[in-house]
């Protein structure tokens, strides 16, 4: 791979994957049906949660929480604004107020003590995102949520394979999983909502799927009516079989996926220590393992002509792909100017939105390719005036 073009990430998809969507193809049921069914039970195993529900896509995950929580005008829902900008979106299409923190300069994740200080008598979720594959400080959390009756539903796109306090995420409580293209566990596009509330569950299920009692899988395999009827409007969220079987493939492989993505990890942290001009993430204080889904650095310049746009572009003529997660959703035009949301000050978030650089991090690559990368990195760096790396 040093000879040609690094992207900043690669789907990790072999012929066998490729078969086992021919596979289905072949079955005449193409879409939501038994290789979805199964994807839940085993994700749901592989995750330790009491029950899951496979969607079209996380946002849409997350569209179907919101209504499920009967989350509408007059609510705030509490979140970090570093994060991808649909959540926020689907905030402000339930007519609820978003309530953005502000993060942690080092680990870019509000602290515990950050979420409940926003928390209000008009707070009726918090969203907390484990960033990059690192870990929100949950316990204290879910302790304040639960003594003041507002749910907690845990932003978990980056999170498959990370652990918190001994335990995987999504474990315990309601947590949301991405399954796009770059996501450490890849569908194409999906999603996962899982749960230890039965009843929220159910209600999910139904609204994934028109608000039906049961899908059309559902009514053939379990000989129920030719029609289910409407319990409650609902919308189109489900997951095909075709997307389905790739969750189920990949899964066999994610530790292995993982365990690769902390070697890479590793190597960066090791190789960067000493290179001015980018400073790597922090790690929370509390006990957490990893996933390592981004490699995440700020960059660091004393030169005004020299920020990180002209850093990327750079990389990028030496043959390195990059990436941004995120810019920060409070400085999004729509929401600078919503009067919901104007005017906010948050001023980490903020100095790192203008900063922060993804490196390439993906299974597929040896590490070679992460010497490589450093190697990119010192050279742009030395032609420039820089910072400290810390």
């Amino acid at each position: 791979m040093s000879h040609e073009f690094l992207p900043f990430s690669r789907p990790s998809l072999t012929e066998d994957d490729i078969a086992a969507v021919a596979d289905v193809l072949r079955s005449g049921w193409i879409t939501t049906g038994p290789k979805c069914a199964e994807f839940e039970r085993r994700f749901a195993e592989h995750v330790g949660a009491p029950g899951a529900v496979a969607v079209s896509s996380a946002t849409g995950g997350m569209h179907v929480a919101l209504h499920a929580l009967d989350i509408g005008p007059g609510d705030a829902v509490v979140t970090p604004s570093m994060t991808w900008v649909s959540t926020v979106n689907l905030i402000a299409l339930s007519g609820a107020r978003p309530v953005f923190v502000d993060v942690d300069r080092d680990t870019l994740m509000p602290t515990a003590d950050d979420y409940v200080a926003a928390l209000t008598p008009r707070t009726k979720l918090v969203v907390p995102v484990h960033y990059a594959g690192s870990t929100v400080d949950l316990d204290p959390l879910r302790e304040e949520c639960a003594a003041r009756g507002i749910a907690l539903v845990e932003d978990a796109a980056h999170a498959l394979g990370s652990y918190y306090k001994g335990a995987p995420i999504g474990s315990r409580g309601t947590a949301i999983f991405s399954f796009h293209a770059i996501k450490n566990l890849t569908t194409a596009e999906g999603g996962m909502i899982v749960s230890d509330d039965a009843d929220f569950l159910e209600r999910v299920r139904r609204l994934k799927f028109h608000g039906l009692g049961a899908d059309t899988f559902d009514r053939e395999t379990q000989g129920r009516a030719p029609q289910a009827q409407v319990q409650e409007p609902g919308f189109k969220y489900n997951l095909p079989d075709t997307l389905a079987v790739l969750g189920l493939r990949q899964l066999d492989r994610i530790a292995e996926v993982n365990e690769k993505r902390h070697r890479l990890a590793e190597r960066y942290l090791e190789l960067l220590a000493d290179v001015p001009g980018v400073a790597p993430l922090g790690f929370p204080a509390h006990d957490q393992a990893h996933a390592w889904h981004l490699f995440v650095v700020r960059v660091l310049s004393d030169d005004p002509a020299f920020g990180r746009t002209e850093f990327m572009a750079e990389l990028k003529q030496l043959g390195i792909g990059t990436g941004i997660h995120f810019l920060a959703a409070h400085t999004q035009r729509y929401y600078r100017e919503w009067e919901k949301t104007r005017g906010v000050s948050l001023p980490n978030t903020e100095w790192n939105s203008e900063r922060i650089c993804s490196l390439p991090l993906f299974p597929d690559m040896e590490l070679a390719d992460v010497d490589r990368v450093v190697d990119a990195i010192r050279k742009v760096s030395s032609g420039h005036a820089v910072g400290s790396n810390r």
